[in-house]
């Protein structure tokens, strides 16, 4: 586990735990009900293991506690947990084993009785646009869009490689790679340039599929394609369509979940994009900005404010505080007491 120092303790002070758990391991914050001073943060890097019950509480619980006990001892003396916010990946769909053991276990161990479960995809909203109405898209590997009224939440796929996640690290690799195989075979809508980074990056084309196949993480490895199809689609027509197409899905699930213009308000809604995705700049955003003004005109897409280790605190800081606005649900958004 991996701490950050902050140079002052705040010692008896009331402090919110945000958590955010995902494929590349758990991150831990401590910070002040106020949203004053920093937040005192930990990494453990070993990401929570899954089994034939879902996310297993145990192996969470094993590096969360001895993460919060030393946030704690660094936050000074007297310091303690009023409230809590984890979230994780998963979640809606395997979290039955969270939502029955890490209410009972928090409150035992740290006095916690104010929390909420929430998936990493309602965190990572948290984190983009607070407790206001709009709609977030969360874009890595794979491709969620959530949106909420403040009354209900609206889904948009997130349903893994196979089955959605359009637009998103994954699909975007798998279509430069077909286009590649293609200009490999002398088949129509083949791309010489993604065939020559094709070869740079993984060798003989023939290869590919023996590369491929037999790995476990093979939405990782499509999506470590996506870059080289940003970096060619600037002077190659194929890669530009690519990513065209990819925009549109983005905007499309965008558009699936925004509050709908009645509830908007004057100023439209907001609609932030967030993730490693949208890191690949101009040649996705450009495509995305213009099919956004296009399938959901009431939009303003705006910066995310935070990533979702925020977002845990914010939720976490309104159990505390003024009070929860985001609605709560049985498997997104999780708070015990709560209907």
């Amino acid at each position: 586990m991996r701490s950050r120092r902050r140079s002052s303790a705040v010692g008896g002070a009331a402090f919110v735990l945000g958590v955010d758990s995902g494929g590349s391991g758990l991150r831990v914050a401590l910070g002040t009900v106020d949203a004053g001073p920093p937040p005192f943060t930990a990494d453990c890097a070993e990401p929570v293991r899954t089994g034939a019950d879902g996310i297993d509480a145990g192996h969470l619980l094993e590096q969360l506690l001895p993460a919060v006990h030393r946030l704690l001892a660094q936050a000074g003396p007297g310091a303690a947990v009023t409230a809590a916010a984890i979230g994780a990946a998963g979640m809606a769909t395997l979290g039955d084993h969270l939502r029955a053991r890490l209410p009972g276990a928090l409150a035992d161990t740290l006095g916690v009785r104010r929390m909420a479960l929430a998936a990493d995809a309602v965190t990572a909203y948290a984190g983009a646009l607070g407790q206001r109405p709009g709609a977030v898209v969360a874009g890595g590997t794979g491709l969620i869009a959530l949106g909420t009224d403040l009354t209900t939440w609206r889904r948009a796929d997130g349903w893994g490689h196979l089955l959605g996640d359009s637009g998103g690290g994954a699909w975007i690799g798998r279509a430069g790679l077909d286009a590649a195989m293609r200009a490999h075979d002398g088949r129509r809508g083949g791309s010489p340039a993604l065939l020559a980074r094709l070869e740079a990056v993984f060798g003989p084309a023939v290869g590919l599929p023996g590369l491929l196949y037999p790995r476990t993480d093979r939405p990782a490895l499509l999506a470590s394609f996506a870059p080289e199809v940003g970096a060619c689609a600037v002077d190659d027509a194929v890669a530009e369509g690519i990513l065209r197409k990819a925009a549109a899905h983005i905007a499309e699930a965008a558009a699936a979940v925004s509050p709908r213009p009645a509830d908007a308000g004057p100023d439209g809604c907001e609609v932030a994009l967030t993730g490693g995705l949208f890191r690949m700049g101009e040649p996705l955003l450009g495509p995305l900005h213009r099919e956004l003004a296009q399938q959901v005109p009431q939009a303003r897409v705006v910066a995310a404010e935070g990533d979702p280790l925020h977002g845990a605190l914010e939720i976490a800081r309104a159990l505390a505080g003024p009070g929860l606005r985001l609605p709560p649900h049985p498997t997104l958004l999780f708070v015990p007491g709560v209907t």
